[in-house]
């Protein structure tokens, strides 16, 4: 069972994707539609940023994951009989 600590950190993670998800269904999706000189466009980076920034995430993501796995292939593998 999870303790009071865990479940804080877990919501707060849930609360930040959310915020996160939410602000670039905005940007991404609704922004477009807005008037260029609306006021709303100030709270937003410019539109090739909604592209670049998951790249660059995705990117570092994969790179983790790889170097992940290959720390645990380099500690799994056993030593040779004759060392």
């Amino acid at each position: 069972m999870a303790t009071g600590a865990d479940q804080a950190v877990g919501m707060s993670l849930v609360g930040f994707s959310l915020l996160l998800f939410t602000y670039y269904t905005v940007w991404v999706i609704v922004l477009p539609f807005v008037d260029g000189d609306h006021v709303l466009h100030k709270y937003f980076l410019p539109r090739e940023y909604s592209v670049i920034l998951p790249g660059i995430a995705a990117v570092v993501l994969l790179l983790c994951i790889g170097a992940f796995a290959a720390v645990v292939i380099w500690k799994s593998r056993k030593p040779k009989k004759g060392d």
